[in-house]
């Protein structure tokens, strides 16, 4: 019962005039940032912290306006996604994958309709997480050390082929140029550069929001040019806007299962939304019986995704206010507010700041209503974009990927990088070789490698240590069946009649 006296009492700062206004304004504004390529909740996140400092808020209400921001980023992602086959962040990577296929098929507005929704119950299931369970899954997050961390992410390898393409080989040979991409640069030990021939323009690495938008958009507009629009959802006759009932029936559980694998991700301090997207859907295709329709337009392929990643990000506030440890990239933002704010979070925050943590989870409770009632009646607008004629949209999703790159780097270099990964992703388009493993290795290969370094740190050089625990034996077990398992079962379940694209 005291939690809910606590929650009665964030509801009382969270319902204030000035307060509800921060919220709503922020979402509007997260769902801004979160359609538009490339900058994602985090940016999105750093770009406005400026914002709170001039208008002269108080703690309280900055971390509710930057927490608005960020569940609304969160919704805004799938957006384009699903419109144009281009992410709107990191985590809405997966979305695309039936998504777009729903788009095109002229079910754009389904598609939209059921990810809002999705996204509603993966972020108030978090959000209801992360009240009852902070402190406890807080502990849990402590069993997870570097070799536990790098077998999580050598499971989401190895059942890479699985989930983004009917070949496995074709996957793995994704993930290796993927991984081959993320080394490029200084090397964090030694200084040396690595893979960067001698161009000074590559000490830093490969900006992961130049290739997602190279891979992706650029890709996508050569594809058109190509196809002369044929095999695209720009143009295509859409259906009747109505609200999904029986495909939101029909994925509730998916929605429900996909909450609490993103959740669970989202606590693992490191982990975010993308990799609790990645896993959501995973989770989801091995579970489902009609695997082979992921990836050409299932609905649960869009909910699992969507409800994943944003019960990731709530995940993600777990760590960062009970332990002090950021969760995801934006809630390292996040943290870099507080500790301006001279907020120090951690086990202590509870009792010594009640109001704002309690503020902040009734904000979330109400961003996600404001985020539900504007999204759904916002699909009819959406869903125009696909009426714009090519000759008009095309040219404005190039400009917007180019002024979007040049305006975070400020460097011509990564625009030709840019189009270079554009000219790759057409190419392995062409050859079927899927892209989703390049994005995911370009993202998690630095992390992995961290991991593996500081596992053999840690044990002097004994790469037994990477199977030391119980946790770590489980994920590599899993590993090698998710990569073996689909060489084998797809000769039984394989239908001789079917034709795949």
């Amino acid at each position: 019962m005291e939690v809910f006296s606590l929650l009665a009492d964030g509801f009382a700062v969270a319902l204030t005039p000035t307060s509800l206004m921060l919220a709503v304004a922020g979402c509007i504004i997260g769902t801004m940032v979160g359609a538009l390529p490339g900058l994602g909740p985090s940016n999105g996140v750093a770009i406005l912290i400026p914002l709170a400092f001039s208008l002269g808020l108080d703690a309280s209400q900055a971390l509710v306006l930057m927490t608005s921001v960020y569940y609304g980023a969160m919704y805004g992602g799938r957006i384009s996604s699903i419109l144009l086959n281009i992410p709107g962040d990191e985590p809405a990577l997966m979305t695309t994958l039936d998504g777009y296929p729903m788009a095109k098929q002229g079910r754009a507005a389904d598609a939209l309709v059921l990810s809002g929704v999705a996204s509603f119950v993966g972020a108030t299931f978090a959000t209801i997480g992360l009240m009852l369970l902070a402190p406890i899954l807080a502990r849990i997050a402590f069993l997870f050390g570097p070799a536990e961390y790098f077998a999580l992410y050598l499971l989401a390898f190895c059942t890479l082929g699985g989930m983004a393409s009917n070949n496995q080989r074709k996957a793995a040979i994704a993930a290796c140029i993927g991984l081959g991409i993320a080394m490029i640069g200084l090397d964090n030990n030694s200084g040396l550069p690595r893979l960067t021939f001698d161009s000074l323009h590559l000490m830093d690495g490969v900006d992961f929001l130049v290739a997602i938008v190279g891979l992706f958009a650029v890709s996508e507009v050569f594809i058109f040019i190509e196809s002369h629009g044929k095999n695209s959802a720009i143009g295509v006759k859409l259906g009747k806007i109505t609200i999904p009932v029986k495909d939101i029936i029909k994925s509730s559980l998916a929605m429900i299962r996909a909450s609490v694998v993103g959740f669970i991700a989202g606590v693992l301090p490191g982990a975010g939304a993308s990799l609790g997207s990645f896993l959501a859907y995973m989770a989801e295709k091995s579970v489902s019986k009609d695997k082979d329709t992921f990836g050409t337009g299932n609905p649960r392929g869009v909910a699992a995704p969507e409800a994943g990643n944003n019960a990731a990000a709530g995940g993600a506030l777990v760590p960062m206010l009970t332990l002090g440890v950021p969760g995801s990239g934006t809630t390292a933002v996040l943290l870099a507010l507080l500790m301006t704010l001279n907020i120090t979070p951690g086990p202590l925050l509870f009792q010594e700041r009640p109001e704002l943590v309690w503020g902040l989870i009734a904000t979330l409770f109400i961003a996600n209503f404001v985020l539900l009632i504007l999204n759904v009646p916002l699909v009819r607008i959406f869903v125009k974009l696909l009426s714009v004629p090519a000759w008009v949209l095309l040219p404005g999703v190039t400009m917007v990927s180019f002024v979007g790159i040049y305006s975070l780097s400020g460097s011509y270099f990564d625009l030709l990088l840019m189009i270079g990964f554009g000219v790759l992703g057409y190419f392995l388009r062409k050859i079927d070789v899927p892209t989703v493993p390049i994005i995911l290795g370009i993202l998690l290969g630095g992390h992995m490698e961290d991991n593996l370094r500081r596992a053999m740190v840690i044990s002097g050089g004994e790469w037994t240590y990477l199977f030391s625990s119980p946790i770590a034996i489980g994920l590599w077990i899993a590993a090698f069946v998710g990569f073996i398992a689909p060489m084998f079962l797809s000769r039984f379940f394989k239908k001789p009649q079917a034709i795949t694209d």
